[in-house]
């Protein structure tokens, strides 16, 4: 970012240069505007956030302390209040991401309203969403600096030198809330050309890290779900292709490719791979599918038969003309798709879980870095985990096999409110609290996102008011439990004209006609009350 008295003075020099026609033109008032827009397209964001990207991903290499985390978004004002959140308690936005959920996507933002997370809505919705974050994002740059250039334009009039110099200093040094998204393009909403032309679109609005999962496109579920179907390895390999050329095309030769596989949970495949060799990758994805003996009464008409360990075996095929793994293959796949993935193009890895533990996260990840080393991983910390009754049972676990007395809890209550001052779960809640810093050391995890906490946080807090507010409590209902708290907590939303752009436009208006100007924000502005 240019010092703002540098570009200052290269206004005045073009505005010398033009002659007197723009003399109503104020250099600094320019420059003012130039800061606060500082990405003018969504590929400039695309190569900022990149950079920073692959800066965390080398930092996270050297000390896996310094681990990521992102929160998942699905309308452009929370993520903006994410960001303002994180700036105002934690000074900085570094390591700190945002996550565009599909499953957010689908159930709060298509045209048919909520949708199950089956890649049903329109997949303009993601590049969409993306665009949107990034507004928002740069608005709250925009609205930050408004009020630093108030501060400075105040200082200037109390002719206060050393306030003057502190506020340019925090001007030239500003901090962006601009920050890296992480997108989903689910299973890439169908063939390697469609997959391509979207991850286009995503890129173009933004994202500099797009994650894709080796399921069916047109069977796609939810990784928390039931039904899920993988596809052959080379299938995938094409998608990620696919994504890499986009970003190529594009210009951001360092995007990021989060590859996922849902292999744990998935038993079923739509199609057998092709096989070249034996060991092959064809193979070796065959190779897990559940067969049985051909029946002495030798094939029926239909039938599909694979060669395996030199005689021929039917791979038992589903009504539902599916293929079935054998059970108890999940991780091994996991393992097999991970190694696949980083080996032809992907940068990071996710794989989907049942649950949030530690031993069998690092179970796969460590065969995984066995052969790559530095693979790194993407989590999702997802809300369709119980949490409390998880790591309840594993204190519960580790109580027993430590030898220490459990009669006191029923372990097939362990969710029971009864037990929250316990000291069974004391422990479970400081391994909560500790999960991302252990599991990065641990496990090799680099970013850490909770998919959905807003559809939950929304939810919670609609219900918080609406339960006073329609009974007995009226106004004081929200008086008391959002306004009263914003005040007092600094919460910027408080003041929600100055959030939505009036002060900012109340100044442009002044810029653009001086003391004409009709401005929103005089002594009746109903906000001086905050």
């Amino acid at each position: 970012m240019n010092a703002y008295q540098d570009d200052i003075d290269a206004i005045e020099a073009l505005k010398q240069e033009v002659g007197s026609s723009w003399d109503a033109i104020n250099a600094e008032s320019v420059a003012r505007m130039r800061a606060q827009n500082r990405f003018r397209t969504g590929l400039e964001i695309a190569q900022y956030t990149a950079d920073i990207m692959r800066k965390d991903m080398a930092e996270y290499d050297a000390d896996s302390s310094v681990y990521t985390q992102s929160l998942g978004v699905w309308h452009g004002f929370i993520g903006q209040q994410k960001l303002i959140s994180i700036k105002k308690h934690l000074k900085t936005t570094n390591k700190r991401y945002l996550y565009l959920s599909g499953w957010m996507v689908a159930a709060l933002r298509s045209e048919f309203g909520p949708l199950p997370d089956q890649s049903m809505h329109e997949k303009t919705a993601v590049p969409a969403l993306i665009e949107e974050l990034y507004t928002f994002l740069r608005q709250a740059d925009a609205r930050e600096l408004d009020l630093l250039f108030t501060q400075l334009d105040a200082a200037r009039a109390a002719g206060d030198e050393t306030s003057i110099e502190l506020i340019q200093t925090q001007i030239d040094n500003y901090e962006t809330h601009v920050v890296p998204i992480i997108a989903d393009i689910d299973a890439g909403f169908g063939n390697p050309e469609a997959t391509y032309l979207l991850a286009k679109k995503m890129i173009e609005a933004g994202a500099c890290a797009l994650q894709i999962e080796n399921q069916v496109s047109d069977e796609k579920q939810c990784g928390h779900q039931d039904g899920k179907v993988t596809v052959p390895h080379e299938d995938f390999i094409a998608k990620i292709n696919a994504v890499r050329y986009a970003f190529l095309e594009l210009g951001i030769d360092n995007g990021v490719i989060v590859a996922r596989t849902d292999s744990l949970g998935a038993g079923l495949t739509q199609k057998l791979a092709v096989s070249r060799a034996p060991g092959d990758l064809g193979d070796q994805y065959n190779s897990f599918l559940d067969v049985e003996e051909i029946p002495e009464s030798g094939l029926s008409d239909g039938d599909v038969v694979i060669k395996r360990d030199g005689r021929l075996v039917r791979p038992k095929r589903l009504p539902s003309n599916l293929y079935q793994f054998r059970e108890g293959t999940g991780a091994e796949r996991c393992v097999l798709d991970s190694i696949t993935s980083l080996q032809n193009g992907a940068d990071l890895l996710w794989i989907e879980t049942e649950k949030p533990h530690i031993g069998q996260i690092a179970g796969m990840m460590n065969e995984v870095r066995k052969v790559i080393p530095n693979a790194k991983l993407v989590y999702n910390n997802s809300p369709s985990f119980n949490w409390t009754a998880s790591f309840r049972q594993q204190a519960y676990d580790a109580f027993v096999q430590e030898g220490k007395d459990v009669s006191a809890y029923d372990p097939t209550k362990l969710m029971s409110v009864e037990y929250d001052d316990t000291e069974l779960a004391k422990v479970a809640d400081e391994r909560i609290r500790t999960f991302q810093r252990d599991s990065s050391a641990q496990a090799g995890i680099f970013h850490h996102l909770i998919t959905l906490p807003t559809y939950h946080t929304a939810a919670l807090s609609t219900d918080d008011l609406a339960k006073g507010y329609f009974a007995d409590q009226g106004m004081l209902a929200y008086v008391k439990g959002v306004q009263r708290r914003e005040i007092r907590e600094g919460i910027a939303t408080v003041k929600h004209q100055n959030m939505a752009g009036s002060d900012i436009g109340d100044n442009h208006k002044e810029y653009f006609a001086g003391d004409s100007a009709l401005k929103a924000g005089g002594e009746h502005n109903t906000m001086n009350q905050f």
